[in-house]
């Protein structure tokens, strides 16, 4: 039997224990799974079987071999059962099988591998399918792999060597693929004679004008010089994979990405026709305006200059296919970093910048020649960019501990997404600092040299703007329009229930003037409101921007000034007897409450406006201007997600006359059946005169009121009663 050394072995004589022999037996099936890596070569002596049986049974010697070498004392699962098994199917193919081609095993093997070679490569590349050529170099590959391990390598001859030469060269080019076999030769396949791939592939191969990388590799000489070569660039991605590292594997899937992308785009675009060559250049714009939509709108929320530039005299389709590709390759190797989707804006930002820096600088422009780089590996990006990041999102999901701790303990995607809503995110620099506060993760308390130590070089990132805290004030926080809204409601109803009784008395100047004081109450509410948003903030003040913080302040300090001023100014009023219409119309002798209010209900004027004209809140929200800003950040709080999603004009009428008409109908309802029947038996006890009542079935006996006190009670009822309605 043959033998590593190319000599005949002894006889093998081990007997076989379990597994049962049988002709139609695949060795590969019954492989333990510490033995897969062998899975290859025992395939491959079952596809040669038939056409020579010595070259198989080679193979399968070579396989035993090589499961001896990776497991020696057969201690893995089901390792020894298939070793005795392989062992005895050997001893018996040994028998039963010579060489064919040679006198000997060395030249039997290689006889097979050229004939193997001519056969089913040189002369089978223009007549079978990509696949099939894919499959039959990696038989080729193993075959040679045997031949190393049975001949000795001085003894394989150099045409021989020769066609495992070609071999490697023309795997490359049946390498596995999706969809698009972009690089084999032979039968063409029927996809890639469709006109709109042999456009979109044209245009990513246009590489012209673009610096050919040069790196610096190190040979092994004496005096360990190192050497220049020129990286083979074939498009936009491997030019772009030469510069900053990607994997093989991402450049091949987000390459066959974009072209299906653009043909995909491109067919929708004009009619097919023969001498369709081209791409058409609103189909790039296209995908351009699809992938670069939230980077430019990051752009312009952060006031930052887009890195998408196109100087004048620029090829600007290519420039725009290297844009969308570096996109796509960051995007292939982002992993759940896919989800922090600003983030991504952040890499491909600094990215861009790397590439204007190689594409747009004066002396490449001019001279077109080579520049100088040190040689990435494949795995340059992912280690240098997206571990430290994706590292992150590990330990802050550990500090979770299984959905045990509290969300304010760890951050999730939207807290470490939010870093970069804001322009801190650009003091991580690029290369990224990895000692930033970004980066910082803390389990264990410090130590104490570091608690007395007052200067602290780094802290940990907190917890961003939302820290939970639990009270059922947050019924009153979350909907205080609502209540507001409903307590002033109820208020003005009583107001002109308990004087007049009828709705017109609401336009008495007198009754009117009462129904002002409702502002005061709004007041008092407000004010409520801002002292709630800061207390139930308060524990993300931390990650907070001084701007957030100074806006709950102003908040507080503007509804305390409110809080005085108005029950001041309704105080110091003055009657005015000539009406309701002189009220209105002659400002210059009425009271300071008028003005106090006028200036009061601005903000709410100027909201209602802007809620009426759903286009100009949307422009409001999107603009950047200062002004702008400032007035929208004195509204509502600023936040780069969910700015200008409104519904139409159309939509809007519909609902706000929903509202409208439900709104009347139960005030209407409240005002004519709840509110009105009360007041006068509420006056009638107010006119009794009793000093003292005792109230047995609600209260103990001890405890006494007079009628003065037992009215309020009826409204209170009333009150929750009718806020449970609405």
């Amino acid at each position: 039997m043959a033998s590593s050394s190319g000599m005949p072995s002894k006889r093998m004589t081990r007997a076989q224990t379990m597994l049962v022999d049988s002709p139609n037996t695949d060795d590969s099936e019954l492989l333990p799974s510490s033995l897969t890596s062998i899975a290859p070569i025992l395939r491959v002596a079952n596809a040669i079987e038939k056409d020579n049986p010595r070259v198989a049974f080679l193979c399968r010697f070579h396989a035993y071999e090589k499961a001896h070498h990776l497991d020696p004392t057969s201690s893995g699962r089901g390792v020894r059962q298939f070793k005795t098994y392989l062992l005895h199917r050997l001893e018996r193919e040994e028998e039963e099988t010579e060489p064919m081609l040679a006198r000997n095993d060395p030249r039997e093997v290689q006889k097979y591998y050229q004939q193997f070679y001519l056969k089913n490569i040189a002369d089978g590349q223009s007549t079978k399918k990509p696949e099939e050529m894919a499959k039959i170099c990696q038989i080729a590959s193993v075959l040679y792999d045997v031949l190393r391990a049975i001949v000795p390598v001085d003894r394989v001859d150099d045409e021989t060597q020769r066609f495992a030469k070609e071999v490697e060269k023309k795997k490359e080019q049946f390498e596995p693929y999706n969809i698009l076999p972009l690089y084999a030769v032979g039968v063409t396949p029927a996809i890639m004679e469709l006109p709109e791939i042999k456009a979109a592939l044209r245009a990513i191969q246009n590489v012209e004008g673009l610096p050919v990388p040069r790196v610096h590799t190190t040979f092994n000489v004496p005096d360990d010089i190192p050497q220049e070569r020129e990286k083979p660039v074939n498009d936009v991605l491997d030019w772009l994979s030469s510069h900053f590292g990607f994997q093989k594997g991402n450049v091949a899937n987000q390459r066959e990405h974009l072209i299906l992308l653009l043909a995909n785009i491109d067919v929708r675009k004009k009619e097919i026709s023969e001498d369709y060559t081209a791409l058409n250049a609103e189909t790039i714009r296209t995908l351009m305006n699809k992938f670069f939509n939230n980077y430019l709108s990051w752009c312009n929320y952060l006031r930052c200059s887009t890195q998408l530039r196109f100087p004048i005299g620029c090829n600007r389709q290519q420039l725009e296919l290297i844009y969308i590709s570096l996109y796509l390759l960051i995007w292939g190797e982002a992993s759940n970093i896919r989800f922090m989707p600003e983030c991504i804006c952040y890499i491909f930002h600094n990215m861009a910048n790397e590439v204007n820096g190689i594409l747009l600088s004066i002396a490449l422009a001019v001279s077109g020649d080579t520049y100088q780089t040190a040689a990435p590996d494949d795995e340059s990006f992912l280690r240098n960019v997206i571990t430290p990041i994706y590292d992150v999102l590990w330990r802050e999901a550990k500090r979770n501990k299984g959905g045990k701790a509290s969300h304010s303990k760890w951050r999730n995607y939207d807290d470490l997404n939010e870093y970069f809503w804001s322009g801190k995110c650009f003091k991580l620099g690029w290369p990224m600092n990895l000692r930033a506060d970004f980066f910082l993760h803390s389990d264990e308390p410090p130590s104490a040299n570091e608690r007395n130590n007052q200067v602290t070089v780094r802290k940990r990132k907190p917890k961003a703007n939302f820290v939970e805290a639990r009270t059922f004030w947050h019924l009153y926080r979350s909907f205080d329009r609502m209540w507001i809204f409903f307590i002033m409601a109820f208020q003005a109803m009583l107001i002109v229930a308990w004087n007049s009784g009828s709705l017109l008395g609401f336009f008495d100047e007198y009754i009117f003037r009462k129904v002002l004081t409702i502002f005061i109450t709004a007041a008092f509410l407000n004010f409520l409101q801002a002292t709630l948003d800061i207390i139930l903030s308060f524990n993300a003040w931390r990650s907070l921007y001084f701007s957030q913080i100074l806006r709950y302040l102003l908040k507080f300090a503007v509804a305390a000034f409110w809080v005085v001023v108005l029950p001041i100014a309704y105080s110091s009023s003055v009657k005015n007897p000539t009406g309701l219409v002189r009220f209105f119309s002659i400002w210059k002798n009425e009271s300071l409450y008028n003005y106090c209010l006028a200036i009061y209900l601005i903000p709410n004027i100027l909201a209602a406006i802007v809620f009426l004209l759903p286009p100009l809140r949307k422009t409001m929200e999107r603009s950047n201007l200062r002004i702008i800003t400032l007035i929208m950040w004195w509204a509502q709080p600023k936040s780069y997600v969910g700015r200008g999603m409104h519904e139409d004009f159309f939509s809007l009428v519909k609902y706000t006359m929903f509202w409208i008409l439900l709104l009347i109908s139960k005030l209407a309802f409240s005002y004519y059946v709840e509110i009105l029947p009360l007041v006068e038996p509420t006056k009638i006890i107010m006119d009794l005169h009793v000093d003292n009542y005792q109230w047995h079935e609600f209260f103990s006996e001890g405890m006494t009121f007079s009628n003065a006190s037992s009215h309020p009670d009826l409204f209170l009822l009333l009150l929750f009663f009718t806020l449970s309605l609405f």
